[in-house]
């Protein structure tokens, strides 16, 4: 197939509220590397990717690009960015920056990869296997099975459901579209945003965006157990224990 342009969307404006830190969990150590190297790192050596915008806390910027794009050589970093109060709010500003052609390279009819740098486990396989799928699909997320029985509560915390485990995926990232499709769906949702508000709806993911906003279906990529969301010290542990 023909290899079309890939930008990285790495997502590191979070807080160290839940590591009980007050530093910004993507910088803390990680076997002497900040959390987020892992993520660009994996950017970095991928033939798939072309291209990355960081996204970070707009008091961060200055450190990001001196102590760690500039001091481990990040080439692939095009860009760095403030993200918003929300997550969408970060998406949001890094698609307008490539929709707005305000990378080096304009990148309107590849591949968008958005991925959580709090993720250190992103491999050259997901990359190339989730490329793979959005090239064929559009959209697609990496995601794994669920291993436990999965129970819905109501509101008083009883068990009312108990849906088929083998239907029941555990989302991941990168989650990888076509530049139009994305840019779209995040624009219709900041249209939308208000009503969206006031009707109660949470939105929790890049999938969810694209299925509520064009009905488009997202394609689920088997990734990895190990491609873990660092949020809490538990998670650090068990990172540390991935890397021994």
């Amino acid at each position: 197939m023909e290899k079309k342009r890939c930008t990285a969307i790495v997502l590191a404006a979070g807080s160290g509220s839940r590591m009980h830190s007050n530093v910004p969990k993507q910088f803390m150590e990680l076997r002497d590397k900040p959390l987020i190297w892992y993520a660009l790192n994996a950017v970095e050596r991928s033939a798939v990717m072309d291209d990355c915008i960081l996204v970070t806390g707009a008091q961060d910027i200055s450190y990001v690009q001196q102590e760690i794009i500039g001091k481990y050589g990040f080439t692939k970093v095009d860009r760095v960015i403030a993200g918003g109060r929300e997550r969408y709010e970060s998406v949001a500003r890094a698609l307008e920056a490539i929709w707005n052609e305000e990378m080096k390279v304009a990148n309107r009819d590849g591949y968008v990869f958005i991925h959580d740098g709090a993720r250190p486990f992103l491999t050259r396989q997901i990359l190339e296997d989730t490329y793979a799928a959005a090239y064929a699909c559009g959209a697609c997320a990496a995601a794994m099975p669920v291993k436990d029985t999965i129970k819905i509560a109501d509101q008083e915390g009883y068990a009312v459901q108990t849906p088929n485990r083998s239907s029941v995926w555990m989302v991941q990232t990168p989650q990888v579209f076509e530049t139009q499709l994305i840019c779209r769906a995040y624009r219709k949702l900041m249209d939308q945003l208000p009503r969206l508000q006031e009707q109660g709806v949470q939105i929790t993911d890049d999938a969810m965006v694209v299925e509520t906003m064009l009905n488009h279906r997202v394609k689920l990529v088997p990734a990895s157990y190990e491609n873990i969301k660092v949020t809490t010290p538990e998670d650090m542990r068990i990172a540390e224990a991935f890397l021994q």
